[in-house]
């Protein structure tokens, strides 16, 4: 099951847990299973407000004038008022679930959002996953690599370096390899990109970042390090390491 799939099942059931191997590997689906759970209890308590029943409040009788027309007096005669509404303390759950349930569509839409260069996505994909970039000495396992890099899209070994994290992720509207390895002053991002030719390299420059999107063949490969690192002897393994196969 890919993290596509597991999300769709998220979302249509916060509680799921049919795929438990998935969860335990992917940090990116923890978090978001943690939201969508926070999210029904919020949609839960809100239907369960208890909202005390209102009123109108009481209004004077209103009398009508005697007729001019007529000698008999009408002073008794009462236009009667409307029976006081109330209001259903379920219209308040309701009213809270749709404004719920609006943040919800926001929230599951924000993949859409465009984006005025391929650089700036890549920053702001860096920045979403933060928890990718664990200083840890536990390398992924080959089985996982191969699954996140298949050999129809890429060949990656783990010449590069130690590699510590592996994700299918979305970038430009293609799903890339989303890989992670220890450099000499902490995580290094590398985004593999078979679908994103460039024609030169272009520098990336984030706050507290600094990397490199570089041609590679008919796509590009996206290095992204920690300001200080230096990404020259990443960059060579890297182009060493992967190989397109599409």
């Amino acid at each position: 099951m890919k993290c596509e799939e597991y999300r769709e099942a998220i979302a249509a059931d916060p509680s799921f847990d049919g795929n438990a191997g998935h969860l335990s590997e992917c940090a990116a689906c923890q978090t978001y299973r943690k939201e969508m759970l926070a999210l029904e209890q919020t949609i839960g308590r809100a239907l369960r407000l208890d909202v005390p029943e209102l009123e109108m409040p009481e209004l004077p009788e209103i009398v009508a004038e005697e007729s001019r027309e007529s000698s008999t007096s009408m002073s008794d005669n009462v236009v009667a008022l409307p029976n006081r509404r109330r209001v259903s303390p379920a219209w308040f759950a309701m009213a809270a679930t749709v404004v719920v349930a609006a943040l919800l569509g926001i929230r599951l839409l924000s993949t859409g959002v465009e984006y005025e260069s391929l650089a700036d996505e890549i920053l702001a994909h860096v920045d979403h996953e933060p928890y990718a970039l664990r200083v840890t000495d536990v390398a992924v396992s080959d089985e996982r690599l191969a699954s996140v890099v298949p050999a129809n899209v890429a060949k990656m070994d783990h010449g590069a370096g130690l590699i510590t994290y592996a994700q299918s992720c979305v970038i430009n509207g293609h799903e890339v390899p989303h890989l992670v390895i220890q450099g000499e002053r902490g995580p290094v991002t590398i985004l593999l990109m078979p679908h994103e030719m460039i024609l030169e390299a272009q520098i990336l420059a984030g706050e507290n970042v600094n990397g490199v999107i570089l041609p590679v063949g008919n796509g590009s490969i996206a290095i992204i390090g920690e300001s200080g690192e230096s990404l020259e002897r990443i960059q060579q393994q890297v182009m060493k390491s992967a190989t397109w196969s599409t």
